[in-house]
């Protein structure tokens, strides 16, 4: 999908990023290349970070505080990318100023933080959008659009792997680290979004970090559908995978095969007529299981970059005033599962209820891209 705005009809937008550190640099230069924006300043507490990301940029502005950002600049919106923990304040100083905001993953680093950016979002009303980068790619797009079709069928389980040597993040667990790359995707594909029935994470600390380094999140879904997820620090292999097993046909994403990201498979297995005696299992040896052997293909994808269409969703959203594909809903529920993921690890992997965390603060999304 791409997005085309007619720079005659509607001017570019005025945004400014703040934070000029890892995923800064990213969110600049897609600004900065997009006819939607005109990026007009770079803030950092760090003014020589600043100033080099600004030399790559097309020599926006360098700040060196939020205060000074949105004294100084007409600014229509920013994107924040900066430490998790920071997120909920300079959120909320930039919709107070009547910004609309973009706000890398996860968006706050407790649900009732980021219940309270939401919320103020929307009384605001500006809009609140969340980096969930993935689910801009070509590939995250293609599984949507053949779930949404009914091409894979009723979905019955779904296992994540997102494993690499990486680095132990100085704030945040492998889950609150990793884990949002898959719970968004989860989010963005599933009919209902990213709503389970409860959540058990199990972590280890094999380095004595003082947080979990390795992970596994099991996610029992409506329909007696399981998805899983598996987040290592410490693998030495970097291994980036997803299979999504339908009752037709079964995919699996792997985002590091650049030749064949996507392939599907129409093989499964049939379970017959059942004999209905359920204290007996002998009397249900008969069941017939047939196996379906079908042919394996991989659908063409279109081959752009993900933040670039997310910077132009972004722009539409503002323009349309409408929610945006990843908006603050979504970010709230992805931030209520990672929430109850910590409470169950505390709870030594006990079976934790999200229960009204993740409908809690949610508005009506009447955006085109919404589907539940």
């Amino acid at each position: 999908m791409s997005v085309t705005v007619d720079s005659t009809v509607h001017p570019a937008l005025r945004v400014a990023v703040i934070g000029a550190g890892y995923w800064g640099p990213n969110l600049a230069r897609n600004f900065a290349m997009s006819s939607d924006w005109d990026l007009v300043a770079i803030c950092d507490m760090d003014a020589g970070r600043a100033e080099e990301l600004s030399r790559k940029t097309g020599n926006p502005a360098v700040v060196t505080s939020v205060d000074e950002l949105l004294a100084r600049h007409d600014v229509d919106a920013v994107a924040i990318a900066t430490p998790t923990h920071t997120h909920h304040a300079i959120a909320l100083q930039a919709i107070e100023a009547g910004k609309h905001v973009v706000v890398e993953k996860p968006l706050a680093d407790t649900t009732e933080r980021g219940r309270e950016i939401v919320t103020a979002a929307r009384e605001a009303g500006t809009i609140l959008m969340a980096d969930h980068t993935y689910c801009y790619t070509p590939a995250v797009l293609k599984i949507r659009e053949l779930i949404a079709s009914g091409t894979l069928g009723e979905i019955l389980y779904v296992d994540s792997v997102r494993i690499d040597l990486g680095l132990i993040q100085p704030d945040v667990d492998v889950f609150w680290d990793l884990a949002p790359h898959d719970l968004s995707v989860l989010d963005f594909i599933l009919p209902d979004g990213l709503q389970p029935l409860a959540v058990s994470a199990l972590g280890a600390d094999p380095l004595r970090s003082g947080k979990s380094c390795v992970g596994y999140l099991a996610l029992p879904l409506a329909n007696g559908a399981l998805a899983h997820v598996h987040v290592n620090w410490l693998s030495p292999t970097k291994i980036r995978q997803m299979v999504i097993g339908g009752s037709k046909k079964t995919l699996i994403w792997d985002d590091l095969n650049p030749q064949q990201r996507l392939s599907i498979f129409d093989r499964s297995m049939d379970l017959g007529r059942q004999e209905d005696i359920l204290g007996d299992p002998a009397s249900r040896k008969g069941a017939a299981v047939a196996y379906r052997l079908g042919d394996t293909w991989s659908p063409a994808l279109s081959e752009f970059e993900p933040l670039g269409l997310m910077v132009s969703s972004f722009s539409e959203a503002i323009r349309s005033r409408q929610p945006a594909p990843t908006d603050g809903n979504s970010a709230l529920r992805v931030l209520s599962v990672l929430k109850a993921a910590s409470d169950s690890l505390a709870a030594g992997g006990a079976k934790v209820s999200v229960g009204n965390s993740v409908s809690a603060g949610l508005v009506p999304d009447p955006s085109p891209w919404a589907k539940r």
